[in-house]
């Protein structure tokens, strides 16, 4: 039975070792967010079984956990560059699909139709001016190209309460909405989707939306991106540790090897 405890052992520290990995690989990603293996034991009995005769089988990885600490905030100087100073996500919506996502990294653009997005085709959601956040949904941050006079385009700022306002050649702007952030119950049970995205689950619930500045949602800065929350000298400690895991559960399956070799070579 030990081979078999000590190999659950192997794969924990194996498992613990990907994602201590996945956490340095993703140390310069922006709006990442580490995760950490959470271990439990195993344990054979039946009701019936001596309370104090339970032998453990070992241990299995009962949950891959995400940390969602805020990472640090970097300047940038360039505008659709948002960084959340709370809790919130910014919400995108696929031009493909229509898939909800949701991210801590603002690294924003503009594409040729308007579409404020985040180069993958995942547009950021507004709400309208004048809409209701408790009852309006979000709409596709899109920027008209030419004003009502027919001037053209000529750039976009954020301001402080998440407002986009669009600028044209004849001096004018016009509002075009209100940067919609969005909040879970359980964030720690969204799906990692890639990019630095998530999707919604059961366990997460639905998300909740808001405008910057109300409740836990956060104030949104233009100019600045949130690196990832990855340290790299608490990896590394955690490296030695799973590594020590390792070698410590290699040696148990050596010993009870050489035990069991000795068992066999035994005369009578």
């Amino acid at each position: 039975m030990s081979f078999y405890t000590s190999l659950s052992g192997l794969k924990n520290a194996q498992a613990d070792l990907n994602v201590i990995a996945h956490n340095i690989a993703n140390a310069e990603t922006n709006g990442f967010k580490k995760a950490r293996a959470d271990f439990a034991d195993l344990v054979a009995g039946s009701a019936y079984s001596n309370p104090k005769m339970i032998q453990g089988i070992g241990s299995t990885t009962e949950a891959i956990t995400q940390n969602f600490a805020m990472g640090p905030i970097e300047q940038t100087g360039s505008a659709l560059d948002l960084a959340i100073t709370g809790d919130g996500f910014f919400a995108t919506k696929s031009l493909a699909d229509g898939e909800a996502l949701f991210t801590r990294n603002g690294a924003f653009g503009m594409d040729e139709q308007g579409y404020v997005q985040d180069g993958s085709g995942n547009v950021l959601q507004i709400f309208a001016p004048g809409a209701d956040p408790l009852v309006d949904a979000p709409i596709d941050a899109q920027v008209p190209l030419t004003n009502g006079a027919g001037a053209i385009f000529a750039g976009l700022t954020v301001n402080g309460d998440g407002k986009l306002f669009a600028s044209y050649a004849d001096g004018t702007n016009d509002e075009i909405g209100t940067v919609a952030l969005s909040s879970f119950a359980s964030p720690t049970g969204l799906r990692q989707v890639g990019s630095s995205n998530w999707s919604a689950t059961g366990i997460s619930g639905t998300p909740s939306y808001g405008v910057p500045g109300e409740g836990a949602f956060g104030n949104v800065l233009s100019g600045a991106l949130e690196r990832s929350n990855v340290d790299i000298a608490e990896e590394l400690v955690s490296l030695i540790t799973a590594q020590r895991y390792f070698q410590a559960n290699a040696k148990a399956i050596d010993t009870a090897t050489q035990i069991s070799q000795t068992v066999i070579n035994l005369r009578t």
